[in-house]
């Protein structure tokens, strides 16, 4: 039993005819739990919506760093109010996106500490997004004492010094495709290295599909190949790898599909 630690399936990444048809194949996979994520207050909604009725769906709800200047006093009251559901287990995704800079720099990092504050009056963990921002994001979390609710570094793609770090604070890596590419090395030298109990895989579908299906749509199912590298890496049966991370995700927010 596999789980997908944020995918999304809602809004300008998936039709809504197709949702039930993607479930279906990964499903097939034996991937029987998934992170639906909301980047925007809409898209939000959308995800809610979605992991009410569909089981094996649970969500993680906030504002991405690239949409950062939708923020707004009436954005982060209404999205209070979601995040109280509970079918939503992380805030995010938010955090800081310096690659793109598709909002200004000074307007993420307002964001991203308006929703760490959230995730602490909730008490729920954080879902993380960094890009090109290391050191910058992980002085918001520590500022913002982002270890009194954890949460999830999506998508790590950086390194040991920075995994020790966020795993001081209390936080979980999870892997995505990155961790299939040969080339990426740091990712990979993370993946056998980190504590047992702190790992999780992902896809973040429907971006950075995995080997085999490198440059192609990423999709829930493909998170076994995931899997499957990261178990090589650590040197365990790829069973065992999906059996531990199925556990991490239940210790780190309370649900897993069995739950």
């Amino acid at each position: 039993m596999l789980v997908d630690a944020h995918c999304h399936l809602t809004g300008t990444y998936l039709e809504a005819d197709q949702v039930e048809a993607t479930l279906a194949r990964a499903r097939a996979q034996d991937v029987t739990g998934f992170i639906a994520v909301g980047t925007d207050l809409e898209d939000s909604r959308t995800v809610l919506a979605l992991a009410v009725r569909t089981p094996g769906v649970q969500a993680s709800l906030g504002v991405h760093p690239h949409e950062a200047r939708s923020w707004s006093p009436e954005v982060a009251s209404a999205l209070e109010a979601l995040l109280r559901h509970p079918a939503v287990r992380f805030v995010g995704e938010t955090g800081l996106d310096w690659h793109y800079d598709l909002s200004p720099r000074d307007v993420q990092e307002a964001a991203f500490r308006a929703q760490i504050r959230l995730a602490k009056a909730i008490g729920k963990p954080l879902m993380i997004h960094t890009r090109s921002a290391p050191e910058a994001t992980l002085q918001v979390l520590e500022e913002e004492g982002a270890d009194a609710v954890c949460g999830i570094i999506h998508c790590f793609s950086e390194d040991r010094a920075f995994a020790s770090r966020a795993l001081d604070l209390g936080f979980y890596l999870s892997f995505s495709g990155i961790a299939t590419f040969k080339n990426a090395l740091a990712v990979r030298d993370v993946a056998a290295w980190a504590p047992a109990d702190r790992i999780l895989v992902e896809t973040d579908a429907p971006f950075l599909a995995p080997v085999p299906y490198r440059g192609k749509p990423n999709e829930p199912g493909f998170v076994r190949f995931t899997a499957e590298v990261v178990a090589g890496l650590r040197g365990i049966p790829a069973a065992r790898l999906a059996e531990q991370t199925t556990q991490n995700l239940e210790a780190l927010c309370g649900w897993a599909p069995s739950s």
